[in-house]
């Protein structure tokens, strides 16, 4: 390869962006190219079945790798290139979302870049994850002399600079166990986000996130309640029980694989049930049929909605208990994805056990995604790679200088004021 080949090769390598999402049911891969005016091209995906993971947790080290390679070498043949490093979501139990709130005093003097990297040094300082492990750290909107919501400070004049920063932590343990799984795979983490943050970017309208709006994750084996206001994640609940739960149950009620359970429910399967549910049969093949032995039983639709149903109810009614514990009691909206928000009428479902305004989220802002990875199952993929894109600003590495005094708000202050006003406004 010639010196000029191998600029190209490595101006082209940096456009690339590599997701990798890692589920209870599936491990997909996605890679995608940044094109002209900030477009994301979609040049080759990659998905294989998860077998080394349990609600969300590796629970099998080897066959976890195995999967992530395999997803993402038939992602690099689809697209024709090769890639070494990853983006990769964490969707577990344990995550949790706060506010770190600090001032620096100015004097009054114009505010310059120096001073607000002195702010974020700041910033930095006081971040305390209380044993957990810091997933992002981002500078949101900043405060001068007490008004909120300033977006860029430089140039004006202010006696205290303030900012408040995301911060998103996690379980230490598992986010190690997936780190050194992806790279026992050979390939470089170039960061690990939290699902709901991802997700959010592909299924929430910035004027939703700005208004208030709950996102629901139906994974196969988590299911992660996330509530935004005023542009931000600023409550997470984690439901251990999922659409894997729901194949499990049909699995055990007609004595089938829980490959056909899953194909019945995905293909059959309905969160709402009609008249003609009684007459439309299923074939469900036996355990028994894969040694050639016992014949196909026939059931009726309704028969397999009545055993969805219970689960459903179940699931639900813990989501409005996350709901209202993130104190998401009335109105707003709701928004159902992964691939649990497959099952046929579940929006119409929620919406009545919910009683808010419930719809299915669907992954946007990327060109040519098949239509096979285009629906609600893939939204975290498609949010990793708009994550990843934004070139989102991280503390925890930025080079930043230190040296002001630095006055800390008692309490998470965004929070508390966000959430009061979400609430006064319900």
């Amino acid at each position: 390869m010639s010196r000029r080949e191998t600029r190209a090769a490595a101006a082209r390598a940096e456009k690339l962006i590599t997701a990798l999402d890692i589920g209870s049911w599936k491990v997909s891969a996605l890679i995608a190219e940044r094109g002209e005016g900030g477009t994301l091209n979609v040049l080759g995906t990659g998905q294989r079945e998860s077998r080394g993971v349990r609600r969300g947790y590796v629970a099998d080290m080897s066959a976890t790798e195995l999967a992530v390679r395999e997803a993402v070498e038939q992602a690099e043949r689809i697209a024709g290139v090769n890639i070494e490093d990853v983006w990769v979501s964490f969707s577990a139990g344990g995550l949790v979302s706060n506010i770190a709130s600090v001032e620096v005093e100015l004097g009054g003097h114009r505010i310059e870049q120096e001073d607000i990297d002195q702010l974020l040094a700041a910033g930095r300082e006081s971040i305390d994850p209380a044993g957990r492990m810091v997933l992002h750290a981002q500078p949101t909107l900043y405060t001068l002399d007490g008004l909120n919501g300033v977006k860029n400070p430089k140039g004006l004049h202010a006696d205290k600079l303030g900012v408040d920063i995301h911060v998103v932590a996690a379980d230490a343990s598992p986010v190690r166990n997936l780190d050194l799984c992806v790279r026992s795979a050979h390939l470089e983490v170039k960061a690990i986000v939290a699902s709901p943050v991802a997700t959010g970017m592909a299924c929430l309208s910035e004027e939703e996130r700005e208004l208030g709006v709950a996102l629901v994750e139906l994974g196969a084996g988590v299911t992660n309640v996330s509530l935004f206001v005023g542009g931000l994640l600023v409550g997470l609940a984690s439901i251990p029980m999922g659409a894997a739960d729901i194949t499990d149950d049909i699995a055990s009620a007609f004595g089938t694989r829980r490959a056909q359970a899953e194909r019945m429910k995905c293909f059959y399967g309905s969160a709402t049930a009609t008249p003609r549910d009684n007459h439309d049969m299923i074939e469900v093949a036996p355990i028994s049929a894969e040694a050639g032995q016992g014949e196909a039983a026939r059931i009726t639709r309704a028969q397999l909605i009545s055993i969805i149903r219970p689960r459903l109810e179940q699931l639900f009614g813990e989501v409005g208990k996350a709901l209202e514990g993130l104190g998401f009691t009335r109105g707003r909206q709701v928004v159902l994805t992964g691939g649990g928000a497959e099952l046929k009428g579940i929006a119409d479902y929620a919406q009545g056990l919910l009683g808010r305004s419930v719809r299915v989220g669907r992954p946007r802002g990327l060109t040519g995604l098949p239509d096979a990875h285009s629906g609600p199952a893939f939204a975290t993929l498609a949010g990793l790679t708009r994550y990843a894109a934004s070139d989102p600003i991280d503390l925890r590495n930025a080079q930043l200088d230190r040296g002001q005094q630095v006055i800390r708000p008692a309490g998470s202050a965004l929070i508390q004021r966000l959430v009061a006003a979400f609430r006064t406004n319900l």
